[in-house]
């Protein structure tokens, strides 16, 4: 698909762009930038500065102002930049004008995170899935396209390839998601069987924002080797390991992170990866209780699993990264709770945070191992209940 999607794999240098507006404001657009720069930095580019703009709403032709565009102009010259990706999506009519003043890429937030995804793909399903979420990216946006490739061909064809050469490729691009889709229907029936063909055992998934250890918790459950890493989007396939806790197997399924303005291409190319926690019995809903926004990270998660009509299903609340936690990320709840200083197991178990949503906590360090017994005691608890019913004749097992 050419240059178009895929950032060079050589350090770029790039600035980010974001603005404080009603819906978002300061501490808000400070801590989306930093998710930005971790994403940048997952895709190979090195953040050099970080820009932020304070409008009602952005700017329909440029998405920031007159004034800030050229402030950034006059940086990206000085400095050589390479890159300039903003924390939103962009309309093709804001692409389109802002290459034209800065004359360098332009990515914004979805196009940046389709770029991690095609990167970290890696089996047939993976691959089909971006491919299908990038063509459908890529349709609305296919003049921008032909002015961007003419510029870089050196000015030729001034005119640009004309309507009869855009619709063309238009119709290509749609026989292509047609295609794909009709493909990911046939993945889709193939999971299907593979999960019927599990049988009636129970089947718990790990869900939660990306990076907040899943692949590491299902390393530490399964004793196997799941690929973990702390970049996001470490994992896209979901893996499906078989777990015996006490005598009762069941099911564990590590799934792709979620993300905040996840992409809803993603959202609906992913399906087939998404039906793996729609189809479970119980959710493990990770947080990474070092990380000063997991509450933000919490709800993201649970507006996604809401859209996939997932959220009503037994949850336990797995607090992890228990070993890196300080108060200090959460002075806000100073004030409202006296154990807010928490450090140890003990004084946790005792915050604000043991009793959210009234769902079954667990407070553990994957990585160090540190208190796992809780955690599979209440796995035990929590599958048993529906062990019990599926097999009623092995109470010889509990």
């Amino acid at each position: 698909m050419g240059d178009y999607f895929y950032t060079d794999k050589e350090e770029e240098t790039a600035i980010l762009i974001g603005l404080i507006t009603p819906d978002q404001n300061e501490d808000q657009v400070t801590e989306y930038l930093e998710e930005l720069a971790f994403l940048a930095e997952t895709s190979g580019a090195k953040t050099e500065k970080r820009f932020v703009q304070k409008l009602e709403h952005p700017h329909p032709a440029t998405f920031v102002g007159k004034g800030k565009l050229e402030e950034i102009l006059q940086y990206v010259k000085d400095n050589e930049i390479d890159l300039v990706i903003f924390d939103d999506e962009l309309t093709p009519t804001q692409l389109r004008n802002i290459e034209k003043v800065l004359e360098i890429k332009v990515l914004d937030r979805n196009n940046l995170i389709l770029d991690i995804f095609a990167s970290r793909a890696r089996t047939a399903n993976a691959k089909t899935q971006v491919e299908l979420a990038q063509y459908q990216y890529l349709l609305p946006r296919l003049t921008r396209m032909w002015t961007h490739l003419e510029r870089q061909k050196g000015g030729i064809g001034m005119r640009g390839p004309g309507e009869t050469q855009i619709e063309t490729d238009r119709r290509i691009i749609q026989q292509k998601i047609a295609l794909l889709k009709e493909k990911l229907v046939k993945i889709d029936k193939q999971k299907a069987v593979q999960r019927g063909n599990r049988g009636k055992l129970v089947r718990v998934a790990l869900v939660g924002y990306t990076n907040v250890g899943k692949s590491t918790t299902m390393n530490m459950l399964s004793k196997s080797e799941v690929f973990a890493e702390n970049k996001l989007f470490a994992t896209l396939d979901t893996t499906v390991r078989k777990i015996v806790v006490k005598n009762i197997p069941f099911l564990l399924s590590d799934t792709v992170g979620f993300i905040r303005k996840l992409p809803h291409q993603l959202v609906d190319s992913f399906k087939s990866t998404l039906d793996e926690v729609r189809e479970s019995d119980i959710l493990v809903h990770i947080l990474d209780i070092a990380h000063g926004s997991f509450e933000e990270q919490y709800d993201v998660v649970n507006q996604t699993l809401e859209e996939i009509a997932a959220i009503d299903k037994p949850t336990i609340i797995l607090f992890n990264k228990i070993d890196a936690y300080t108060f200090a990320n959460h002075l806000p709840y100073e004030i409202h709770d006296e154990n807010a200083n928490a450090t140890s197991l003990d004084e946790l178990k005792r915050t604000w945070m043991a009793k959210m949503n009234d769902k079954k906590c667990v407070f553990i360090s994957a990585t160090n191992k540190e208190n796992i017994e809780e955690l599979k005691e209440v796995l035990y608890d929590e599958v048993k209940k529906i062990h019990v019913i599926r097999f009623p004749y092995n109470e010889f097992l509990y």
